[in-house]
């Protein structure tokens, strides 16, 4: 113990969120505005495909979060391996350049493409920016704290998705779904890009001095010395922990694409006002970005596996509640169980990665995990779409209820436990 701390001394790095708290808690705000960038989105382009472009089927309709998705979903995996050859705080700045002309493209693109073009760039922004913020996250806290800054992490972006949802809700409803509402996302990234330039700290050999003092068990596969495809194969399939986390993630997103793109029509095709409509895209990701401070720390206290269980479930109990309400309480009710959920599960399932995974490639398991789990947004939004569009808005709702508790019985049967508490 005694020769540990004079490691740390002699190095300069220490682990742990204390002796940390100022770079981390300047990742916290610029997390806030990588959620906030999404945030513009979700009440807003919805209705501007109805309204404004005049997309009649669903399925066209999705195609921004489609686009989204699947970008998202492949930059995640190269932000993991980018910042192990080059450093986190490259790709973080690299992200935030990419985004530059996204809200120009919002507020005065002359067609769809257009739109869908400023998603392909959103989704790597997002893959790059947020990815290393956790990544950097878990490189300064060290293994004990993983859970609670998780969940900083994530509270602190679905927060500021839920506040500029209703934001740019209020924008609409007064000045028009074009281009006032897209104004707060080009705030947003000035601040951002001024702060990670200037004020954030590379992380990378924090990893590496956690690396170094890393114990693995005798024969276990989870050595530092893993190929990428390796770790790929091993975060998808071999692995029953990381594996069921991924499968997990996929279905949590596919069930935000379902909430970003389909629950907003519903709530319009019942009469409701783009404000109160404003409030419902925000009630969901409020509970669940506040929710995650408290559950983050939980699972460090109780471990993860029970938590994802629950979350999956309560999902697909608040989702079938969408399904089956016609009123603004009856939905405003299972946004916030909705909400619950996923913060059970958001901030658990990426602690599961940094439990399991080695310092020395963790970094690209979470980009692996991070590819199947924003991979659902595509799926989601190719899903929801396509059964909506053959039958119902409410089928589609019912379809992925189902789907979520199926995937909650998979993580029950499939997940070991792996806190290293418990």
């Amino acid at each position: 113990m005694t020769t540990h701390a004079t490691d740390e001394t002699s190095s300069g790095i220490r682990l742990g969120l204390r002796a940390n708290l100022a770079q981390f808690s300047l990742l916290v705000v610029v997390s806030a505005l990588v959620g906030g960038m999404l945030g513009q989105e979700r009440t807003v382009l919805p209705l501007l495909a109805d309204d404004v472009f005049h997309l009649s089927a669903y399925t066209s309709a999705l195609t921004y979060i489609l686009a989204f998705g699947a970008t998202k979903a492949v930059t995640n995996f190269f932000a993991g391996t980018w910042s192990d050859r080059y450093g986190r705080k490259p790709v973080l700045i690299a992200g935030w350049l990419i985004a530059l002309p996204i809200p120009a493209m919002l507020a005065w693109g002359p067609s769809w493409g257009w739109i869908i073009a400023a998603n392909v760039l959103l989704g790597i922004n997002q893959g790059l920016t947020w990815s290393t913020t956790v990544i950097m996250k878990i490189d300064l806290v060290g293994p004990e704290r993983r859970g609670l800054a998780m969940g900083f992490n994530e509270a602190a972006g679905y927060v500021a998705v839920a506040a500029t949802a209703v934001a740019t809700g209020a924008i609409a409803e007064h000045a028009g779904l074009r281009p006032e509402p897209f104004l707060l996302g080009a705030a947003y990234i000035v601040l951002a890009l001024g702060l990670s330039t200037l004020a954030v700290r590379e992380t990378r050999d924090h990893a590496r001095f956690e690396a170094a003092r890393h114990v693995t068990p005798v024969g276990s596969e989870h050595d530092g010395e893993l190929t990428t495809g390796q770790i790929a194969r091993l975060t998808s399939l071999s692995d029953k922990a990381l594996s069921a986390a991924s499968q997990a993630g996929m279905v949590n997103n596919l069930n935000d694409a379902l909430a970003w793109g389909i629950f907003p029509l519903l709530f319009a095709a019942h009469g409701l006002s783009i404000a109160e409509i404003g409030i419902l895209a925000a009630l969901y990701p409020a509970v669940w970005g506040a929710g995650q401070m408290l559950t983050g720390w939980w699972s460090d206290r109780i471990g993860r596996k029970h938590l994802i269980t629950a979350g999956m479930l309560l999902q697909a109990a608040a989702i079938a509640l969408v399904a089956a309400g016609t009123t603004f309480g009856v939905w405003a009710t299972a946004q916030v169980l909705l909400g619950i959920g996923t913060a059970l599960v958001y901030p658990t399932l990426l602690a599961v990665i940094g439990d399991v995974a080695h310092p020395a490639w963790r970094a690209r398991a979470v980009g692996v995990y991070r590819l199947w789990r924003d991979g659902g947004f595509a799926v989601g939004a190719l899903l929801a779409g396509v059964l909506a569009d053959a039958f119902s808005l409410t089928t589609a709702i019912w379809a992925i209820a189902a789907l979520t508790a199926a995937s909650g019985l998979v993580v029950a049967v499939r997940m070991y436990e792996t806190h290293p508490r418990t």
